[in-house]
């Protein structure tokens, strides 16, 4: 005689919201999906999209708009010290090992550049060869190379205080940061800034994969810079910056605060005796373990995740 199965509960959780106001940070190493779980969980706990804060999508919107809006160039360089006609040598963050680091990567930026006029400047007194303040932000981005810690602290706290400035009806929608702090530094500068503007650290979701899974997705994506030696920078500057970086937020909020998330957690389909690797349930298996961290109970996670597969089944049917 079988065993008498469990009832599934005639209520079903769809949405759910995470107590605000305050601030998830998602951390960890390139490649380890943060954008993809950031996106999940703005779907399921109900954060509005536009508190979704990627650092890296930040850096590029701010490139674009430099080179597209004057008003809004004109207030980077008034307000943030950020121009495309002060160069990186003669900006109030220049120092030595910035100077070093720049000379160093002065033939990849020939390469990346085609030497634009506009982004670099010939000084035939020095005979030195002078990158401008948003053509190194624009390399360092394009190369996932670190920049100088007062940019990241300003373009962040920025995007924070325009979001609190715009909430006119006392939203309390928390925020997600996406891929910062980078550094002990930055996150020292966080906690200060977050704690001026009352607004709490919720949770830091910090998503580990191994050097291995790291190359591998990294391929998977076809990016230029993305070769064995940028991979490997990537990687020790995780192990040398990143890492301290969780250990020091760890320290100052306490370790339940501080969630160990495993983002390689992969699943399969059998096809034709084959195993084929499911993307959309692989993440989901991720976003299971972050909901978990988060306080949602397990049966509640299989409600929220059964929604979403719906509304993406839904919306694939609705564009086929």
């Amino acid at each position: 005689m079988s065993a008498p199965t469990t009832p599934r509960p005639l209520v079903r959780v769809e949405r759910i919201a995470l107590r605000g106001p305050g601030v998830v940070i998602l951390t960890g190493p390139s490649s380890c999906g943060k954008g993809e779980v950031a996106s999940a969980l703005c779907d399921v706990v109900s954060i509005d999209p536009s508190r979704h804060l990627s650092m890296g999508e930040i850096l590029r919107s701010t490139i674009d708009r430099s080179k597209s809006d004057p008003g809004f160039a004109r207030l980077l360089a008034d307000k943030y010290a950020l121009s495309d006609d002060t160069s990186i040598f003669d900006s109030i963050d220049t120092n030595e090992e910035l100077n070093e680091k720049v000379r160093r990567h002065l033939p990849d930026l020939d390469r990346h550049f085609g030497r634009t006029p506009s982004r670099f400047i010939s000084d035939e007194v020095s005979g030195r060869a002078e990158v401008s303040q948003l053509g190194w932000l624009e390399f360092c981005t394009a190369r996932g190379l670190l920049i100088p810690n007062r940019w990241t602290q300003d373009l962040i706290s920025a995007e924070i205080d325009r979001a609190l400035a715009a909430d006119t009806e006392g939203v309390d929608s928390p925020f997600i940061l996406d891929g910062y702090p980078r550094t002990v530094a930055a996150a020292q500068h966080l906690l200060g800034f977050l704690e001026s503007a009352q607004l709490p650290v919720l949770k830091v979701l910090h998503l580990s994969i191994s050097k291995a899974e790291m190359s591998a997705r990294a391929g998977k994506r076809g990016r230029a810079d993305d070769n064995e030696g940028a991979l490997r920078r990537r990687f020790e500057f995780y192990v040398e910056n990143v890492q301290p970086s969780v250990d020091y937020l760890k320290t100052e909020l306490g370790g339940d605060r501080v969630a160990l998330i495993d983002a390689h957690q992969p699943s399969f389909d059998l096809v034709d005796g084959a195993r084929v690797f499911h993307l959309e349930r692989s993440i989901d298996n991720v976003v299971t373990s972050a909901l978990r961290a988060l306080g949602v109970p397990n049966i509640i996670v299989r409600d929220l995740l059964e929604s979403r597969r719906e509304k993406g089944q839904l919306e694939e049917h609705e564009r086929g």
